[in-house]
């Protein structure tokens, strides 16, 4: 059984900066690709960011250069530095987490409320 759980999100004013980690429990052998997808209210899921097991990311343009993705193999966590929020960046987050094999992993996502 293996569990994906998300945490750090909440409500900021415009400007402002917070961390996203998400953990991953259970029997998960050779994580590959750790990654952050988002959902805003009537839009589709999106690719926030993403980062390979050798370190190789990809930032979705809209938050390049305010967004930073990281991992901790160590601990089976990836983390979400977000600074310079904007309103548009308000969405539910949703950790994904990809085995050697192609499995993926979702957890239940953590809200992100951005106010003007």
């Amino acid at each position: 059984q293996v569990a994906v759980v998300e945490s750090g999100g909440g409500l900021v004013q415009s400007g402002g900066s917070l961390r996203l980690s998400c953990a991953v429990f259970g029997n998960i052998i050779s994580i590959e690709t750790m990654a952050w997808y988002r959902q805003a209210p009537g839009k589709e899921r999106e690719l926030a960011a993403s980062i390979t097991k050798s370190g190789s990311t990809n930032t979705a343009e809209a938050v390049k250069g305010r967004f930073t993705i990281s991992r901790d193999d160590a601990k089976n966590s990836v983390y979400l530095q977000m600074n310079s929020l904007k309103p548009e960046d308000t969405a539910v987050y949703y950790c994904n987490v990809e085995n050697y094999w192609g499995k993926q992993y979702w957890g239940k996502g953590t809200l992100v409320t951005v106010s003007s």
